[in-house]
């Protein structure tokens, strides 16, 4: 495989990547949307977020059940306290970041 092809797919998936990501922006933003739309666009961060979060809880198992990965959970219970009582991302990622450290520290994981 040449560099030349590499790069040209490199370049062309990049370019592909901006366009569905810049453009949408560059035409909601010459089009008013109806507030219904706003509204359920609204809830489209937080059902990402919640689907990459309980995935993290679990583990895989082809033909089986998941099993439940017990260091994330353990360690996403002080997370969540803190964006309970702080409502700051911030917050909750340094609590998440420190809560895995000291489990991972601890020998748990």
């Amino acid at each position: 495989m040449s560099n030349n092809y590499v790069l040209t797919t490199i370049l062309a998936c990049g370019l592909a990547m901006w366009l569905l990501k810049v453009v949408p922006f560059l035409l909601v933003k010459a089009v008013r949307l109806p507030s219904w739309l706003l509204q359920f666009l609204s809830f489209v961060p937080v059902a990402i977020l919640t689907a990459i979060f309980v995935e993290s809880l679990l583990i895989a198992r082809p033909g089986a059940w998941p099993a439940i990965n017990w260091p994330n959970v353990g360690a996403s219970l002080p997370a969540i306290l803190t964006a309970i009582l702080t409502k700051s991302l911030l917050a909750v990622v340094v609590v998440g970041v420190l809560a895995m450290a000291v489990i991972r520290f601890m020998g748990w994981a």
